[in-house]
């Protein structure tokens, strides 16, 4: 099997993920095998919803489609152009992956076995049901594959790389762990965004995407807001009231109702508005339904402070900013060259 096969199956592979990519699914008579899997992927939809409640079929369809989006001939040979595939080394690589967002481990995932490499992976409990159907897919569209993708609950045995994503409790672990093996290794990150005063409401309004989508349990939400000193937040909270429906889900209000409890009787100086507290605080991670903010002076200050706490930040979300900056509202919809963690994976995957 060739790199081009390869990319042809995934590129398959996104065609059949688009089918799902609205909450009201929509069924493609020419999609291949889909009279064997359609009705089946629906059902595993369905069970993830049921077995993690933060999975809503509107999250999971969000992630189809960003994924859908991805998987085309195009992006795919975009992405990978740069890279020289010729005399790979097959090895076997064991990927750890996290579980607070839909297939959030696909991208190692489809990297892993794109660049020809067989694969082992150990999903997390929270996550279990979408990505195993995922792969029968992908080895009916491409026999090819058949034999180089495994699943395992167990102990990890007979991999020559791994790479683990976890907290950074568990990443010392790993480092230890698979301290002989190459490794990537991913620890804690979170995502801000820096307001300068002049944004607009409807900037607000996609800044509301890149806090709520997943209920802000993603790396890749903002979880604090850099602002300048005596900040006004009416158009800020303006902006995000169309998220306001979230309330009503009942993990994310039992989180809201429990962190403004323990603010309230901590005596914190928080603002509210009913489905979200901002409160000032030096830290990157919030609680759900919570967002930290802090205050700075000048934008020089704020650049630096940046730079130098880089390890602890996916993404720095903005308006005319930085060159690296992402814009409102697009947090969540990373290319297949948005590295995580900035760590070139496809790089990694061909020196080992």
């Amino acid at each position: 099997m060739n790199l081009d096969q390869r990319i042809d199956a995934f590129v398959k592979l996104g065609e059949f993920i688009k089918q799902f990519s609205r909450t009201e699914f929509e069924k493609n008579n020419n999609i291949l095998h889909n009279e064997l899997f359609f009705d089946g992927f629906k059902h595993q939809i369905k069970l993830a919803n049921e077995h993690n409640g933060w999975f809503s079929k509107n999250n999971i369809s969000f992630a189809l489609k960003g994924w859908s989006k991805s998987l085309t001939f195009n992006n795919i040979n975009q992405w990978l152009s740069k890279y020289n595939f010729n005399n790979i080394n097959t090895q076997s690589v064991a990927i750890i992956m996290a579980g607070n967002i839909p297939l959030v481990g696909f991208h190692d995932f489809l990297a892993v076995l794109i660049s020809g490499h067989h694969v082992i992976v150990k999903q997390s409990s929270n996550d279990m049901q979408l990505l195993p159907f995922l792969a029968k897919y992908l080895e009916t569209v491409e026999p090819g594959f058949k034999g180089k993708i495994s699943f395992t609950t167990e102990k990890l045995e007979g991999f020559d790389a791994v790479i683990a994503t976890g907290s950074d409790n568990t990443a010392r672990y790993f480092e230890y762990y698979f301290k002989d093996k190459p490794s990537i290794i991913r620890k804690n990150r979170n995502s801000v965004a820096v307001i300068q005063g002049q944004e607009t409401e409807r900037d607000f309004e996609a800044l509301s995407e890149d806090i709520f989508r997943y209920y802000g349990l993603g790396c890749r939400n903002v979880s604090k807001l850099f602002v300048p000193k005596n900040y006004n937040f009416d158009d800020f909270f303006k902006g995000l009231y169309n998220w306001h429906p979230i309330i009503n889900q009942a993990k994310y209000a039992n989180n809201y109702d429990y962190n403004k409890a323990v603010y309230l009787m901590s005596e914190f100086d928080m603002l509210e508005n009913g489905f979200l507290m901002i409160k000032e605080d030096k830290s990157y991670a919030s609680p759900i339904a919570t967002l930290f903010y802090e205050y700075y002076h000048d934008i020089k200050e704020i650049q630096s402070k940046l730079d130098e706490d880089k390890d602890n930040i996916q993404c720095v979300v903005s308006k005319g900013f930085s060159e690296k900056e992402v814009e409102f509202g697009k947090t969540q919809n990373p290319s297949l060259w948005d590295y995580a963690d900035g760590v070139d994976t496809i790089a990694f995957l061909l020196k080992i």
